[in-house]
């Protein structure tokens, strides 16, 4: 396969640094950015790297001018990793609009704004890949993680949407949603997690602020996931060598162990609902 050249956001930390490391191990050239270019300028140094700054939270006419910038560094764009993300913990009850809002500007309307030139750039040379990082929170829903479940819901259902458009198109761009349970990044550290800390006013939610809350928190560090795995895997996958030698890779593809067995629980259960339910399901048209 040809050298590629991949844009990554979200590269100061996590999965994106890893992502960084790993595509230049496999050869290919790395777009890096992050929303505080000084995060990520050690990586200039590296051969093959090129650092840009990026916040997806930017209006969209500031993002198209910092993508044309990307795609101008080396002619063409082949891969994008929408990888940039933060998650915003709390009850419902005692959540804040703003809250709800700040989370999905950053996970979902920043992934689109960012996406949307990219997909006008691929589509013009009918190729490229369109990676999104999403995770087990797009699947199954935890408590106190509302806004970010929601936020990955969201972008799951999204960039269905568009794996359709595309493949209707016959544009030659792909799409892939990965979709990892509980790996060892900063996602969950102080500067990525975001934390209702004011102490509640109703005592049913005491065990959350002494509790639940201290515990996610505290999982940082301690996750089972191995992101340079990760990282592989998803090179593999975007490049058809590897694991993916051969084979026709899916539009979501889960990792970790935490996400198999929590995905398979909810799976069984819906199926077991949705025949269960046939009869009521079914019962709703027009009589003929």
């Amino acid at each position: 396969m040809p050298q590629l050249v991949w844009l990554v956001t979200g590269c100061s930390s996590g999965f994106g640094l890893q992502f960084t490391h790993s595509i230049l191990a496999r050869g290919d050239l790395v777009i890096a950015t992050a929303r505080n270019p000084a995060s990520i300028q050690h990586l200039s140094s590296l051969d093959g790297v090129s650092v840009l700054q990026l916040d997806v939270t930017s209006p969209q006419h500031e993002i198209d001018a910092t993508i044309a910038h990307a795609v101008a560094i080396h002619g063409h764009i082949d891969v994008l990793i929408n990888n940039a993300a933060h998650v915003q913990l709390g009850v419902w009850e005692e959540l804040e609009y703003e809250d709800w809002t700040r989370q999905f500007e950053t996970n979902v309307f920043g992934t689109i704004k960012v996406t949307k030139p990219v997909l006008s750039h691929m589509r013009t040379r009918n190729q490229g890949t369109l990676v999104f990082v999403s995770s087990l929170n797009g699947f199954v829903a935890h408590p106190t993680v509302g806004p970010y479940s929601a936020s990955k819901h969201a972008l799951e259902g999204a960039v269905e949407s568009l794996s359709h458009e595309v493949a209707m198109m016959g544009s030659g761009v792909k799409t892939l949603l990965i979709e990892p349970g509980r790996f060892r990044t900063e996602l969950l550290s102080s500067s990525n997690l975001k934390v209702k800390t004011a102490e509640s006013t109703n005592p049913e939610y005491t065990k959350f602020y002494k509790e639940v809350f201290p515990a996610v928190s505290n999982e940082s560090g301690r996750q089972p996931g191995d992101p340079v795995k990760l990282a592989s895997i998803v090179l593999d996958l975007v490049r058809n060598e590897g694991i993916a030698e051969g084979k026709n890779v899916p539009l979501r593809i889960l990792l970790g162990n935490d996400a198999w067995e929590e995905v398979g629980t909810k799976l069984r259960s819906t199926l077991k609902s949705f025949e269960e339910w046939e009869g009521v399901t079914r019962s709703t048209d027009f009589d003929a």
